[in-house]
C-alpha cells in the first residue's frame, strides 16, 4: 500500500514537473528581437589564436549575453512575457467592441475603468516583468567595435603595444543569434631596458633607496601596468610609516620613453620614476613644498569630547607624555587610554600608529567614534597629536523576541534581555547582564502536561587586556593585536524538554587579533555542570530505544516472575513495558540472569542500558582549548577566499593531575569523583576548511572540508553527549534531518544518533535567479563514527580505511532570498547514497520526493 501511495503522489508531482518544463521550454527568447536583429548568445576572446577564459577580459565587453539558469534564459523570457504597451493593449481591448466600454462604465463607473487601465493585471504586471527580467542583448556592431579597443587597451597595459585586434560574427537568419570572436595578435612585448629616478625631496631619496631593492618595477621585467600601480602604493605606504605624514600618492608619477624606430626584436623602454614635492591647493593657487620627516611632538586626548559642560568643568591630567582632557561626567583609567594609543612622543609619525589606534579605541567600545587630528608646527618638523573621543552611553539595554516551532514543540514564544554596563571600572571594562526565557506547547503528549519551559541568565565581564597573574603578557601579545579577557558565568534549567537538564557553565578566556586575517582565542576554563533532574524519563524521551527494549520484552511477557513489568490494561496481545518500573526491572532481570535470555537479546539489552546510563548521567567538563582562525576575505563581497580553522581541547587533565596530589573518592567503574559526579577526560581535534570560487556574473562554487575527533581515555570510555558530533541537518548532509545518520552504517536506531568521530564535505554552487532570490545546487557527503571508545557494534565503529564506504552521499536544490540583513533559506536534500541499506541498494533507493528532506536555515551553511 505504502508503495502504491508513493507511486501515485509521485507522478502526480512528475506531471506538474513535466508541466512546468513545458511552460518554460515554450517561452521564446527570440520574442523581442525584431527581423534585422541578433540576440548576442556568447563572447569568445581569442589571443595569438588561444581562447582566454578571463573574467577580467570577460567584463570589458559591452555587450554580455543574458543572463541564464542553469542554461536556462530565466529573466530574458521573464521579460519577453511583459506586454511592450500595456495602454495600447488595454485600449485596443476596451474598444474592440462597440459596447464594452459603456457596459464597464455603468456597471463600475468611468472612473474605475480609468483605474482598471492602471491596474496591477493590466499595467502593474508588464513594469513588475520588465524590472525582474532582462531586456535581450540585441547585437551592435558599434558596441562591439568599442569593446575591441578595451581589449586593445588592456593588452597595452601589459607591455602589447603594438597589437592588433579584429572580430568576427557568427550570425544566421534561421535562429537570429550572433556568436562574437574577439581576436587579438599581441606581438612581441616591451621590456624594460633601464630605470632610473628623479627625486626632488633629500628626506624621500634616502627613504628611496633603502627599500628600492624590493621594488615591484625592475629592469629586464616585461612592461605591466598593474606593476607601476602597485610600486605606487608600495612607496606610498613606506613614505607615510616613516614620518612623511602627508604625502601624497599623486607625487609618484612614470615617464616611459619606448623607442617605436628600432626593429620588433628591439622592443626597449625606458623608464623614470619621479617623486616630486607637496602640493597644496589653496582658493586662487597651487602651492609647493619639500616633503620632511614628521616626529609626535604633544599628544592631547580629550576624553569627553562631546560634553556639554562649561570649561571649568574639564580636568587636565599628565600621564606617560600624554595629556588627558576629562570631565567628571566621564571617568577612565589613564593606563587604559595609554595602552590603546600607538603614537609616542619624540618618535616619527607612522600611519601604522594611527591605524592601530583608531582600531583599539573602536573595540574597546565605550567611545562613539574617535576622531585623530594632526598640527603641523610651521617652524619645525613636529607635528602636534590631539585625539578626540566621545563616551557612549553608560547603560544599554537590548531585547529580543522569537517564535518557534518544531517536532517538538507545537509552538514556543520565547523573549530575552540583555542590559550592557560600559567602563563599570573605569578600565574599559564591560559587564553583560542576560537573561531569556521561552515558553510554549508541545506537539505530543509524551509528559504528562503539554507544555514546556526554559529559562537562564548569563553574567560576562570583558576587559581589554591579556589578564594572567604575574605575567605581562603585553610583551609577547602587544596591544594592538586588540587583547580581550573574558568571564562568564552562566545556567539555564529546562522544564518538559527532554530529560529536564540544569547547566552550570563558566568561562575564562582570551582572544587577540593579530590582523585582519587571523584570529586567536584560548579558554583557558571552560567548566560545564549537567545535571539530568529527571532521568527516569530516559524511556518517555527517548522512544525508539523503548521500542527497541520492548520488542525485545516481547519474547519474555510469559514468564511469571516479569508479570509485574508489564502494563495489566493493555492488549493482551502484546503487553508493555512500565515506564520506568518495567524497563528497570526488565532490564535488571536480564543483567542479572534472574531469567535466562538468549545471547543476542542479553548483548542488545547491555547496549541499550549502557546507552541510557551514558545519557541520563550527569556530567562535569573541565576543558582546556584552543582556536585559531585564518583568512584571506578581504570583505563580504569578496567571493574569491579560503577560511581555515583548527581547534584542540583538552579535558579533565587538570583534575586528573590535582587528583595525584589530593585523593578523590571513586565509583563502582573505579572513576574519579568530583562533588560525586565523574569528570570528563578526552582530547579532541578540528580542522575545517572553506573555499570560495567567483565563477563571474555573482555564480559562486563553495566547498568545504571538515574532520572532528574526540578520544575519551583515563576516566572516561566515552565522549559526553553534549561534545560528541551528529550528521544530518540544515547545515550539514541535508538530506537527513540532524541526528538522524549515521553512525556508520547503523540504520538511526536512536533518537539521537551521535559519535565521537565526523568527515564531512559540502560542494554547492550558488547563482542568481530573479533579483533577490537565489538558486544552489549542492552535494554533501559525511558521516560519524565510533572510534576508540566503549561502542563494539562494528556497523557504527570506524576500523579501517575500508569504513569509508560508509559516507554518505545527499544531493539537493536550494532557494534563498537576500534580506541584505541575513539570508533566508530552503533546501531540499535527498539520498543519493544511503549506507543504512544494504550494500547492494544503496544507491538512488530513496531518491524521490516522498524520501526527501526540506531544511530551513539563515544565512549560508558555510
Amino acid at each position: 500500500m505504502r508503495m502504491g501511495f508513493c507511486s501515485k503522489n509521485n507522478m502526480a508531482k512528475l506531471s506538474l514537473l513535466s508541466l512546468l518544463a513545458i511552460v518554460l521550454l515554450s517561452c521564446n527568447s527570440l520574442k523581442k528581437v525584431e527581423d534585422d536583429e541578433y540576440l548576442v548568445i556568447k563572447n569568445t576572446i581569442y589571443a595569438d589564436s588561444i581562447k582566454v577564459n578571463n573574467e577580467e577580459l570577460q567584463s570589458l565587453i559591452y555587450q554580455k549575453p543574458n543572463s541564464t539558469v542553469l542554461g536556462y534564459p530565466l529573466r530574458l523570457n521573464l521579460y519577453n512575457l511583459a506586454k511592450e504597451n500595456p495602454d495600447s493593449s488595454f485600449n485596443a481591448w476596451l474598444y474592440k467592441k462597440e459596447n464594452r466600454k459603456n457596459r464597464l462604465t455603468k456597471l463600475l463607473s468611468a472612473k474605475q475603468v480609468n483605474r482598471l487601465g492602471e491596474s496591477f493585471a493590466v499595467k502593474g504586471l508588464s513594469n513588475w516583468l520588465k524590472d525582474i527580467g532582462e531586456a535581450p542583448t540585441v547585437l551592435d556592431t558599434t558596441r562591439t567595435r568599442l569593446s575591441l579597443a578595451r581589449l586593445s587597451a588592456f593588452y597595452q597595459g601589459m607591455g602589447y603595444f603594438t597589437n592588433n585586434t579584429t572580430y568576427e560574427i557568427d550570425t544566421t537568419k534561421q535562429n537570429k543569434k550572433a556568436k562574437i570572436n574577439y581576436h587579438i595578435k599581441l606581438g612581441d612585448p616591451y621590456m624594460i631596458d633601464s630605470l632610473g629616478n628623479n627625486i626632488l625631496s633629500t628626506a624621500i631619496d634616502s627613504l628611496y633607496f633603502l627599500n628600492s631593492a624590493n621594488s615591484l618595477v625592475k629592469e629586464g621585467q616585461q612592461f605591466n601596468l598593474s606593476n607601476f600601480n602597485k610600486e605606487r602604493e608600495r612607496l606610498t605606504g613606506i613614505f607615510r610609516n616613516n614620518g612623511i605624514r602627508n604625502f601624497q600618492e599623486s607625487s609618484i608619477t612614470f615617464d616611459i620613453l619606448r623607442d617605436t624606430t628600432k626593429s620588433a626584436d628591439d622592443q626597449k623602454m625606458n623608464i623614470t620614476l619621479n617623486i616630486g614635492d607637496l602640493k597644496t591647493r589653496g582658493e586662487n593657487e597651487v602651492t609647493t613644498s619639500a616633503y620632511k620627516v614628521e616626529k609626535i611632538n604633544k599628544i592631547n586626548i580629550y576624553t569627553d569630547y562631546l560634553s556639554t559642560h562649561i570649561n571649568d568643568s574639564i580636568y587636565t591630567i599628565d600621564y606617560r607624555n600624554y595629556t588627558i582632557h576629562y570631565s567628571k561626567n566621564f571617568d577612565i583609567k589613564p593606563k587604559t587610554l595609554a595602552n590603546a594609543i600607538f603614537f609616542k612622543k619624540d618618535s616619527i609619525y607612522r600611519d601604522v600608529d594611527k591605524i592601530r589606534t583608531s582600531r583599539q579605541l573602536n573595540a574597546l567600545n565605550i567611545f562613539k567614534y574617535p576622531n585623530i587630528i594632526f598640527e603641523a608646527d610651521s617652524t619645525s618638523n613636529n607635528v602636534n597629536t590631539n585625539i578626540y573621543l566621545a563616551p557612549k552611553s553608560k547603560y544599554s539595554l537590548g531585547t529580543n523576541f522569537e517564535v518557534s516551532r518544531s517536532n517538538l514543540r507545537r509552538l514556543g514564544v520565547g523573549i530575552g534581555t540583555t542590559l550592557l554596563i560600559r567602563n563599570i571600572f573605569k578600565g574599559a571594562e564591560n559587564l553583560s547582564i542576560s537573561a531569556d526565557g521561552a515558553y510554549g506547547l508541545l506537539s505530543n503528549n509524551t509528559f504528562e502536561a503539554n507544555y514546556f519551559s526554559e529559562f537562564g541568565g548569563d553574567i560576562t565581564l570583558d576587559f581589554p587586556r591579556i589578564w594572567f597573574p604575574f605575567i605581562n603578557t603585553s610583551r609577547i601579545i602587544p596591544n594592538y593585536t586588540l587583547p580581550k579577557t573574558r568571564v562568564a558565568i552562566g545556567t539555564s534549567f529546562q522544564n518538559n524538554i527532554g530529560l529536564d537538564k540544569q547547566t552550570f557553565n563558566t568561562v575564562l578566556g582570551y582572544n587577540w587579533v593579530p590582523s585582519d586575517f587571523v584570529n586567536h582565542n584560548v579558554e583557558l576554563l571552560n567548566i560545564q555542570f549537567v545535571r539530568n533532574v529527571n532521568s527516569n524519563r530516559f524511556f518517555n524521551v527517548y522512544n525508539n530505544t523503548y521500542e527497541r527494549l520492548d520488542d525485545i520484552a516481547d519474547n519474555y511477557e510469559n514468564e511469571p516472575s516479569l508479570s509485574e513489568f508489564f502494563e495489566s490494561n493493555t492488549d493482551a496481545t502484546n503487553p508493555k513495558l512500565i515506564i520506568p518500573v518495567g524497563t528497570t526491572g526488565f532490564i535488571d532481570a536480564i543483567q542479572n540472569r534472574t531469567i535466562s535470555s538468549t545471547t543476542e537479546d542479553f548483548n542488545n539489552v547491555v547496549l541499550i542500558e549502557e546507552r541510557r546510563k551514558r545519557l541520563t548521567e550527569n556530567n562535569l567538563i573541565f576543558t582546556t582549548n584552543y582556536t585559531f582562525n585564518k583568512t584571506n576575505r578581504t570583505g563580504i563581497i569578496d567571493n574569491t577566499f579560503y577560511q581555515f580553522r583548527w581547534k584542540i581541547e583538552s579535558a579533565g587533565n587538570l583534575l586528573s593531575a590535582f587528583s595525584s596530589v589530593v585523593p578523590f573518592n571513586k565509583n563502582d567503574q573505579e572513576q574519579l569523583l568530583v562533588f560525586g559526579v565523574p569528570f570528563s577526560q578526552y582530547i579532541k581535534n578540528e580542522f575545517e576548511y572553506v573555499k570560495y570560487w567567483d565563477l563571474s556574473r555573482s555564480n559562486v562554487l563553495a566547498a568545504r572540508v571538515f574532520l572532528g575527533i574526540a578520544i575519551p581515555y583515563g576516566n572516561s570510555d566515552n565522549i559526553p553527549f553534549v561534545r560528541s558530533y551528529f550528521a544530518g541537518g540544515s547545515n550539514d548532509n541535508r538530506a537527513w534531518f540532524p541526528y538522524s545518520l549515521g553512525p556508520g552504517s547503523v540504520s538511526a536506531v536512536n533518537d539521537f544518533n551521535e559519535a565521537n568521530l565526523k568527515i564531512a564535505a559540502n560542494l554547492e554552487y550558488r547563482f542568481p535567479i530573479v533579483g533577490d532570490i537565489k538558486g544552489a545546487i549542492f552535494a554533501d557527503v559525511g558521516n560519524i563514527w565510533n572510534v576508540l571508545d566503549n561502542v563494539e557494534d562494528s556497523a557504527a565503529t570506524f576500523d579501517s580505511i575500508d569504513s569509508l564506504k560508509d559516507i554518505a552521499l545527499g544531493t539537493g536544490l536550494g532557494l534563498r532570498y537576500d534580506f541584505t540583513y541575513f539570508l533566508f533559506r530552503l533546501d531540499l536534500g535527498f539520498k543519493t547514497y544511503n549506507p543504512a541499506e544494504i550494500q547492494s541498494e544503496r544507491w538512488f533507493r530513496d531518491y524521490n520526493f516522498a524520501n526527501s528532506v526540506l531544511q530551513i536555515g539563515i544565512n549560508y551553511p558555510f
